[in-house]
């Protein structure tokens, strides 16, 4: 099974991504981790990236692309992958199909921009041991301090007000098109995403024409 997750900062990507890859067995891609990871390995691609990185400027499409190809290219994606930030735009999408790289679903989870803003702008973490909590969704015992070991919560800076607005200003303007992108194809797959976790996964597995 090949996927791409879909949705806004703050839809439940990255949490769906982990119960995804455990339940079919396959791995999460990350671009941002096999970027990292190609620049320390040395690898062609990954001295291309670091090349442009290193002046400061955006690591083009083609570069990222050759990066996922030589990932999957691992025996450990063989039976399939989650891809996870990637594509963000049409051009690394239609980048994707020229290289090659197959698809069998896309699946974008949809959810408010006002439910995501209050999820994540109530969030606080804690400086100290890292336990999160959430002003009305997962409140601490005592207001601003942490449970576990008592040191003051904090509010991280992607989840100021501004800034929450901003990145899905992004998403909107840059990746929200890839819906219209992959439903032409016969790949999109719509998700509520403003339901409890187990059962978005419920309705990802159906979509997927997967059993639980």
């Amino acid at each position: 099974m090949r996927l791409i997750l879909l949705g806004a900062p703050g839809a439940g990507k990255g949490t769906q991504a982990e119960i995804l890859s455990k339940r079919l067995g396959i791995p999460t891609i990350s671009t941002g981790n096999i970027l990292r990871e190609a620049i320390r390995n040395r690898t062609e691609t990954g001295l291309k990236a670091k090349a442009f990185m290193d002046q400061g400027k955006l690591v083009p499409d083609e570069v990222i692309i050759g990066i996922v190809r030589d990932r999957l290219a691992e025996p450990d994606c063989a039976n399939g992958y989650i891809l996870d930030g990637m594509p963000r735009t049409i051009p690394q999408a239609e980048a994707l199909v020229n290289a090659g790289i197959e698809i069998d679903c896309v699946i974008s989870i949809e959810i408010d921009d006002a439910v995501i803003e209050q999820r994540m702008t109530g969030r606080r973490v804690c400086g100290s041991c890292g336990s999160s909590y959430h002003v009305t969704a997962n409140p601490p015992k005592i207001e601003g301090i942490c449970n576990a070991c008592g040191s003051e919560l904090v509010t991280r800076p992607d989840d100021v007000p501004e800034t929450v607005r901003s990145r899905l200003a992004v998403y909107h303007k840059e990746t929200e098109a890839l819906k219209g992108f992959y439903e032409k194809l016969g790949k999109l797959r719509l998700i509520e995403g403003n339901q409890p976790i187990e059962d978005a996964t419920r309705d990802i597995l159906a979509a997927l024409g997967v059993s639980k």
